[in-house]
């Protein structure tokens, strides 16, 4: 029998084995609570919590000091956004984009009822947001910008170096959400300008149910308000018990990305050009989606006219996993945001799919994935053809 080929590694990762072998004793005999650094248990756990924390941080170029843990990279989001809108209430205007994960979206659309102004800023036909747009919308009202640095629906990424430029410039706060660029991409906080950066675990081959923000504490120091309350752990931001061995994995995918990002990449992008080049060529009415350069590695999204992308999933389940761009509910179909921001409402916004393979994905997964779906598409597509 033939192995299933997972392909929606934007979506989650396997765990790494290193990542498992590191987290095993932290579910068995290092049980401690890393508050109770009286006994030697909670010692054990708290040692384990700061070496994650120090991994976390020079993944990313920042001090170890300037990371918060939190229980995922949504919260992380959430944290950033509102509590720096409320840290800084005399700054009542907040700008972001059209494309950004509801992780972001939805604590600024909840900002706008609390009497905050949001600025949601428009992305072109390759999913990209222009400076000269965010600099535009910048006010001396204006209290954060938030830009997700790769999009996990399309690939593209943003110019975050630039943009955080200009709100070092205009003494303005910078957050983005690393989730999809820090296993395969280059990240310094320092030298891009951000000021608070959410990070995802299970996005980088590490487990589900802990994310980390970055704050910075240089000058210019990112001020929070809380959101939660509670024992005042890391620096009363995120109140609750640590979660141990998901912050030791945490630590240790990090780390494993820093040192294997680069190859990761190139290897990705190889795998990716090859299947994309095939597809293209081979099916009537394929569409790349996003940027055909500018683009997190190993992501991949097609629209082909005619086809529609649900169908082509639920014909591939037994052999494939890979995603539509199109968000499912038991009632309803909604075509994405993210699609919509790049094309309206169209054919080619609804039907767009991705594809991503990850770091164990191998050459003849991605020639036997390729040769399957491109078959089925065209298969769907001549049955759409008039008679």
């Amino acid at each position: 029998m033939v192995a299933r080929i997972y392909l929606d590694h934007n979506a989650t990762t396997p765990m790494d084995a290193a990542v498992l072998a590191a987290m095993k004793p932290y579910l068995e005999e290092l049980f401690g609570n890393p508050s109770s650094t009286e006994h030697e248990e909670g010692h054990a756990a708290a040692q384990a919590v700061e070496q994650a924390r120090q991994q976390v941080a020079a993944a990313i170029g920042a001090r170890a000091s300037e990371i918060v843990f939190t229980g995922s990279c949504t919260e992380a989001d959430n944290l950033a956004v509102l509590g720096a809108a409320r840290a800084n209430p005399e700054r009542r205007h907040v700008i972001t984009t059209a494309i950004e994960h509801p992780a972001v979206l939805e604590p600024a659309r909840a900002l706008e009822r609390e009497g905050w102004r949001v600025t949601f800023v428009g992305v072109d036909e390759l999913g990209q947001v222009a400076p000269e747009a965010i600099e535009e919308a910048i006010t001396d009202e204006t209290a954060l910008v938030s830009v997700m640095a790769a999009n996990n629906e399309v690939g593209t990424v943003q110019p975050i170096r630039e943009i955080g430029a200009l709100c070092a410039s205009r003494g303005v706060l910078f957050h983005t959400d690393l989730a999809q660029l820090v296993a395969y991409g280059d990240v310094d906080v320092d030298r891009d300008n951000i000021h608070l950066a959410s990070l995802s675990a299970h996005k980088a081959y590490g487990p589900k149910g802990v994310g980390a923000l970055y704050v910075r504490s240089r000058n210019p120091r990112a001020r929070l308000a809380p959101i939660s309350f509670g024992g005042g752990q890391e620096r009363g931001l995120r109140p609750g018990t640590l979660n141990t061995p998901a912050i030791v994995g945490m630590g240790k995918a990090l780390s494993i990305a820093k040192r294997s990002a680069a190859a990761d990449a190139t290897r990705l992008r190889a795998l990716c050009t090859t299947f994309r080049d095939r597809l293209l060529a081979d099916v009537p009415g394929a569409r790349l989606n996003g940027h055909a350069s500018e683009r997190v590695a190993n992501n991949l999204s097609f629209s082909i006219e005619g086809v529609e992308p649900l169908a082509l999933i639920r014909r591939l389940r037994d052999d494939l996993s890979f995603s539509a761009a199109s968000a499912c509910s038991t009632d309803k179909v909604e075509t994405s945001h993210v699609l919509k921001a790049m094309f309206g409402d169209t054919p080619r916004a609804r039907g767009a799919f991705r594809i991503a393979p990850g770091r164990f994905t191998t050459d003849a997964e991605m020639e036997r994935a390729s040769a399957l779906l491109i078959a089925e598409a065209r298969r769907l597509h001549r049955a759409r053809l008039p008679v």
